[in-house]
């Protein structure tokens, strides 16, 4: 083909008339922040896995031309490390939006990077009710302490509970459960009796659990991780302590009943995601994760997973002209988001609109509670 001078001036500024989005780079970016190594390390390499299923079956899909990558840094769930690790993502210009961290703690310090750059924050697991009041750019889609808090004080109050104790771990993430859980559960007429926290990774509650027995409270509360909640389970049964127990959905892991076995019959708690609910696509992702891993997904895997399609949702509807603004405007703009932890909506805080569910363990595993 001979190019005349007509044709190449044509050819100019029909390219000009293309987004520079859709030519800038072979592939679509997004960032991860997420602890793989550390004592959290199980939670981000869970998020990781999950997050490949989801980018796998996506890319696979040729929903887009070109194909989504993204990149992953290892947080160790240090808020340091975590806003070293947004300055990165924000000064690489490739990079459109980014997800992330694990805890809050990590989450809101790196928020303030991505809210002065003007980068969508999108957190599968950060809970803290201030988290997302950080700026426009911070959204998350799991349910917050004082929705858990609330549903749980309800809870208690129909089961004719009115005195409770409450322990959780020594971190923002624990004081927002102990808050989250008081303040509804009072306002409904019960009564906190009792207060403790703890460190995470604490071996030994019995000091813990011998005061409880003391308070004599109908049920005791907790905000912790499967790992310390295996520990509290076993030695309450140890000690023969006949008080009810509740929790989040942060104790909702396969490995919990793995570590306590009977210990975590009649547990109480709330969360999003059960891995025998019969919806295809809650089924699709659980045996796509059953080819990699023995146990079933637990919540967060099933938060990340979610928290990934939403961003590829996003990203489709803001093809092809994707920039940081328009990537941000995409996401606050979900709706009815079928995900496997149920439908995911954003309001005009970057809040999830989703509902809990109520479930309890019973015969080794995690039923829900009609």
């Amino acid at each position: 083909m001979k190019l005349t001078r007509r044709t190449v001036l044509a050819l100019t500024v029909a390219a000009t008339l293309i987004p520079a989005a859709s030519y800038a780079a072979d592939s679509i970016k997004i960032g991860y922040q997420l602890p793989l190594t550390g004592n959290t390390a199980q939670y981000g390499q869970n998020f990781k896995d999950a997050a490949e299923i989801a980018l796998t079956k996506f890319n696979a899909s040729g929903t887009l031309p070109v194909p989504v990558e993204i990149i992953y840094e290892d947080s160790r769930s240090d808020a340091k490390e975590g806003v070293t690790i947004a300055r990165k993502f924000v000064d690489d210009d490739e990079i459109v939006g980014v997800l992330g961290d694990f805890t809050s703690t990590v989450s809101m310090a790196a928020a303030q990077v991505y809210k002065r750059a003007g980068m969508v924050q999108l957190s599968q697991t950060a809970s803290h009710p201030d988290f997302a009041k950080i700026s426009k750019w911070q959204f998350r889609n799991i349910t917050t302490q004082n929705q858990e808090g609330a549903v749980n004080a309800k809870w208690m109050m129909e089961k004719g509970i009115t005195k409770v104790a409450v322990i959780a771990e020594q971190t923002d993430w624990g004081q927002s459960v102990v808050k989250g859980f008081a303040v509804p559960f009072e306002e409904l007429g019960g009564e906190v009796i009792y207060t403790e926290v703890f460190n995470r990774g604490l071996a030994d509650f019995r000091s813990i659990i011998t005061k409880l027995e003391e308070k004599k409270p109908d049920a005791v509360y907790t905000g912790f991780f499967y790992e310390d909640g295996a520990q509290f389970l076993k030695q309450m049964a140890q000690l023969n302590a006949d008080i009810p127990v509740f929790s989040t959905s942060a104790a909702y892991n396969d490995k919990l009943i793995e570590l306590a076995g009977d210990a975590t019959d009649g547990l109480f708690l709330t969360a999003t995601f059960l891995p025998n609910r019969a919806d295809a696509h809650v089924q699709e992702f659980v045996s796509e994760w059953s080819k990699t891993h023995d146990l079933a997904p637990g919540q967060f895997p099933a938060q990340a997973y979610d928290a990934v399609n939403i961003m590829l949702a996003a990203i489709v509807k803001a093809y092809p002209d994707i920039t940081r603004d328009s990537l941000r405007d995409a996401v606050a703009a979900t709706k009815d988001f079928p995900g496997v932890t149920g439908n995911t909506s954003f309001d005009e805080n970057g809040e999830p609109l989703k509902e809990l569910t109520k479930a309890t363990v019973k015969d080794g595993a995690f039923v829900e509670v009609k």
